[in-house]
């Protein structure tokens, strides 16, 4: 079990970012463990393909000796992104600045789970040196495995952060932590995790910068350390419905009075979500849900309000009752 300690100002610096460096990182555990990370086969069948292409497995195999399966993850591998939309360039351009020591120092702090690598090793006797090899190798697999597939997983990504700061807004941290998962709860001034790493960690008045991530299946995972931004990963909301793309509702009652589109939009809309969200679920373009939505909007059957810089939709009563009478309840 861990702890993570909260003052006033702690709470008030909690925030959250996307972050295309962690996917990166993390997209190697599924690669190395297919069968726990199922759900995402349709990347995964790809990603294989892809990895086994000899120019990519020279330039992305740093990466694959520092994600090596029971092993710890050197922190500076993973900075939590500096703003909300951060972009890959500007996190690599964080770890491309890691100091050598800090370097050597977050490689022997995961000797305990694992020995280090060849290639750990060698960036531990040279940091300088052998940084940038993993620097390329993080742009590389960026470039070759995510970026294809990264509207979509962004948009999961906003949408679940969009969730998250509607939580934070009704019902503050204790809400939030409540709910970000299921092994957190909020005591008095501290978040409890149930985890086997044994924290106790105070933030120390830098807050906390939190990201969702696809890959992250089991627990909330922390980047604790005293001299850098204290951050932690949780498992996105609904990662099932990352790579499908459901059929709209032709054959539903609503739909031949609605359109099935529209109707489609409202047997999404029992949860809050955002237009980048909706599209991908639906496969509909972003300027077609927002036509859709406008004019349920203006029907009465979808309420909107705004989170930050998200725009949230929801269905009212009104459309649970079409939404009822269409399926015969």
């Amino acid at each position: 079990m861990s702890q993570l300690r909260f003052g006033a100002s702690d709470v008030a610096g909690v925030r959250f970012a996307v972050s295309p460096v962690w996917e990166t990182v993390s997209s190697m555990w599924a690669l190395a463990d297919p069968v726990r990370h199922a759900v995402h086969l349709p990347w995964l069948d790809q990603a294989r393909v892809t990895i086994r292409r000899p120019d990519v497995a020279v330039r992305v195999r740093p990466l694959v000796e520092l994600t090596r399966p029971r092993g710890w993850l050197p922190d500076f591998l993973t900075p939590p992104a500096a703003r909300p939309d951060a972009d890959l360039a500007e996190q690599l351009d964080q770890i491309a600045a890691t100091p050598p020591d800090v370097v050597v120092r977050d490689l022997l702090a995961t000797i305990p789970a694992r020995p280090l690598s060849p290639f750990g090793q060698a960036l531990r006797d040279d940091p300088a040196g052998r940084l940038p090899e993993l620097v390329t190798a993080l742009r590389v697999w960026y470039d070759e495995a995510i970026a294809p597939e990264w509207p979509r997983i962004r948009a999961l990504l906003e949408a679940d952060i969009a969730h998250r700061a509607a939580l934070l807004a009704e019902g503050g941290a204790g809400q939030l932590f409540g709910q970000l998962h299921a092994s957190l709860r909020w005591v008095g001034d501290r978040v409890v995790s149930d985890d086997p790493w044994q924290l106790d960690f105070d933030l120390g008045g830098r807050g906390l910068a939190l990201n969702p991530g696809i890959f992250t299946d089991r627990r909330v995972l922390w980047n604790l350390l005293e001299d850098s931004p204290p951050g932690g990963t949780y498992p996105v909301r609904a990662v099932a419905t990352l790579w499908e793309t459901p059929p709209l509702a032709a054959g539903d009652p609503l739909a031949r009075v609605i359109g099935s589109g529209r109707a489609a939009l409202l047997n999404l809309l029992d949860a809050a979500a955002t237009t980048t969200d909706l599209a991908r679920r639906t496969g509909m373009s972003c300027g077609n849900v927002s036509q859709h939505l406008a004019a349920l909007h203006a029907a009465g059957l979808v309420s909107r309000s705004r989170q930050g810089r998200h725009v949230l939709y929801r269905g009212t009563e009104a459309a649970a009752v079409l939404l009822r009478a269409s399926r015969g309840e």
